[in-house]
């Protein structure tokens, strides 16, 4: 029965219900109703998105923070690959299904209790967290203001999210959104640029402010304090010694890169391995874990790897500006039954094996380590070890310098002593440049420890490194999606192999099934039957073949099902008839010429995210060309088949 409805006396308004006429306190109630409705229209008069990137911010340094919190009283995979393949246009199943955030917290929270055992960081799951919130808060947001889902309003979030995945780790707004762009897409509109520091600097904030708020900081500082003389920071012969720390960062790059995927290879292609990690991972999960802690125990040969300090206590002690060497020249410190927090730096000495060896032998071991940690099927992340191995290398370069020129380096006639933390300072940002192929971890260091000084050496050592790796080895992140084989439209990398020679009309696929408006509706169900496309080419005729739009294939089965009789064998309807009852077609708005360069060709497909696009001749469907084709173009160019 239709509900009762009436009118207010003196009112010229709408009917209202009578259960809302009759209620107890109608004024009052009214009156919240319209000042809520006020409110809405205030808070969403500059854009309700800006608010839901505020609380992802927000929400994102809560977490990250009680994560810290947890871990410091408590004692799969990184999740970066698939982002970038999603921000490329492709849909991944379940990625970012907020059913998984639970699992994802739990699993990073137990990696990073395994501290020095694991050597593993969070920086690759928090961002993969922080885009579950962010697709999250965006079907909130739909849901809220009553509009239907927009793939651009999704990609802005996820984009968004991605920076304060970064930002909320580190506390650094900078570097986070400078990150995510190089690392997560070839192009980037300003338009999500803002939208990402905006988000990103309510995250870094509320994560700092937190450690204020519990007593751990005084105030708003940075995450690791340095003490580097802001006079003279370093002399200018030093600029050599810099740019020549980048370039052995770069080879160091190139190596790791590669041993990496390789053994990952082997390890999913070993007919044991492969076995193990596909039936019982816990298996395979706790073997690895047994022989890193077996290496990393503190009495044993984890004395020489300094492993009772935690990843935060690496950097700190590697940062510090003193040299180690000529501390121990005179004198032999003792080493502590517990660690020391004031003299973190004891952790490094041996008499017997000297700051050089302990330095040596832990880059040496935490080498193929790690290399082992990533096969590990858990939640981690992989930038913070790299950027520790960094440190060290740069370390042992600086302390090198240091004993050479115990004095310091004469320059203009004024000799200041050489400070082994700037180098460790560069060498992180140079070795974790060159293995993800970024320049913003130079910014990402400065942030970091709060000091600018080294700034044009730090940056001359991450150029160098990422020089040499850029040239030789896909990046950390480009090598994962290509072992895991997730669609990914490769870049063209440099100017000599001749993309601009090849055609459309070389590699497209010319095998298309188009679907003509005259073309009777038997012969569609045939090829809607025997064909999996999810959208079928649309021409004008069987006879002129004019690319007029696209039929997506739901709205077509759809459509088909509403009247099975007129299908059947010897009916007389067209597609044509279908299309006039409604069923949805979408204009071809932009198409390929058999002309166009496959450098054209390739810079449309990375700007736009497309998957395919079809290639006509003077309105004519001829072709069609995919990531398929593009890949094996690609290809063809880098590695040229041998003649026949």
């Amino acid at each position: 029965m239709e509900e009762l409805v009436g009118l207010r006396e003196g009112s010229s308004g709408d009917p209202v219900t009578l259960q809302e006429l009759w209620g107890p306190c109608p004024l009052i109630r009214r009156g919240i109703r319209g000042g809520l409705e006020w409110l809405k229209q205030k808070l969403f008069r500059l854009g309700e998105d800006w608010y839901f990137l505020m609380a992802l911010g927000v929400l994102m340094a809560l977490v990250s923070y009680a994560m810290n919190f947890a871990i410091g009283r408590v004692v799969q995979g990184s999740g970066i690959p698939e982002l970038k393949t999603m921000l490329s246009g492709v849909i991944l199943e379940d990625y970012l299904d907020i059913k998984n955030f639970g699992a994802k917290v739990v699993g990073l929270s137990c990696t990073l209790a395994c501290g020095s055992t694991v050597f593993l960081g969070k920086v690759g799951p928090f961002v993969h967290l922080s885009v579950m919130i962010a697709a999250y808060l965006g079907r909130v947001r739909t849901a809220t203001i009553g509009e239907p889902e927009n793939k651009s309003k999704q990609t802005e979030m996820l984009a968004a999210a991605a920076a304060v995945g970064v930002a909320t780790v580190f506390a650094a707004p900078f570097s986070g959104v400078l990150f995510s762009i190089e690392v997560m897409s070839s192009h980037f509109s300003v338009w999500d640029y803002w939208r990402g520091f905006f988000a990103a600097t309510c995250g870094a904030f509320m994560f700092r402010l937190l450690a204020v708020f519990n007593s751990e900081q005084e105030t708003i500082t940075s995450l690791f304090k340095t003490s580097f003389r802001v006079d003279v920071p370093f002399d200018l012969p030093e600029i050599f010694f810099f740019v020549a720390l980048g370039g052995i960062c770069g080879v160091l790059s190139c190596v790791y890169l590669f041993c990496q995927r390789t053994f990952l290879c082997f390890i999913r292609t070993n007919r044991f391995s492969s076995k193990l990690l596909a039936t019982s991972k816990p298996v395979y999960s706790a073997l690895a874990a047994l022989v890193l802690a077996s290496i990393t125990y503190p009495p044993g040969v984890g004395r020489f790897l300094a492993s009772r300090l935690s990843m935060q206590q690496h950097l700190d002690s590697l940062f510090d500006n003193h040299s180690w060497v000529l501390m121990t020249r005179n004198s032999s410190p003792p080493w502590p039954e517990e660690l020391d927090p004031q003299h973190l730096w004891w952790e490094w000495y041996h008499p017997r094996f000297t700051i050089f060896g302990s330095l040596a032998f832990f880059l040496v071991m935490k080498f193929w380590m790690l290399i082992l940690a990533t096969t590990i099927p858990m939640p981690a992340g992989y930038f913070m070890p790299i950027f520790i191995l960094g440190a060290a290398t740069g370390r042992l370069l600086g302390e090198a310098l240091a004993v050479t020129f115990p004095e310091g380096i004469v320059a203009g006639g004024i000799t200041n002593p050489i400070m082994p933390g700037g180098y460790a300072l560069a060498g992180a940002a140079a070795f974790s440049g060159a293995v993800t192929h970024t320049i913003s971890t130079a910014l990402l260091a400065f942030e970091l420890t709060g000091q600018i000084v080294h700034a044009l050496p730090v940056l001359m050592a991450v150029l160098a490194a990422n020089a040499i790796a850029q040239s030789c080895q896909p990046s950390f992140y480009e090598g994962t999606i290509l072992i895991k084989k997730l669609p990914y439209l490769p870049r063209i990398l440099g100017r000599n192999i001749g993309s601009h020679c090849v055609r459309v009309e070389h590699f497209m696929n010319r095998r298309i099934t188009t679907l003509a408006k005259d073309m009777p509706l038997e012969e569609v169900v045939k090829v809607v039957t025997s064909t999996d496309m999810a959208e079928y080419p649309l021409v004008e005729s069987t006879e002129s073949q004019i690319l007029v739009g696209i039929v997506r294939r739901p709205q077509l089965v759809q459509a088909l099902r509403v009247e099975p009789s007129s299908w059947a064998p010897g009916n007389q309807k067209s597609l044509q008839d279908i299309l006039a009852r409604g069923c949805p077609t979408e204009p071809m708005t932009l198409t390929l010429f058999p002309e166009t360069s496959l450098h054209q060709a390739h810079n449309l497909f990375e700007l736009l995210n497309l998957q395919s696009l079809f290639v006509t001749s003077r309105g004519r469907a001829v072709g069609c060309v995919s990531w398929v084709e593009m890949k094996k173009a690609i290809s063809n160019l880098t590695n040229p088949p041998a003649p026949q």
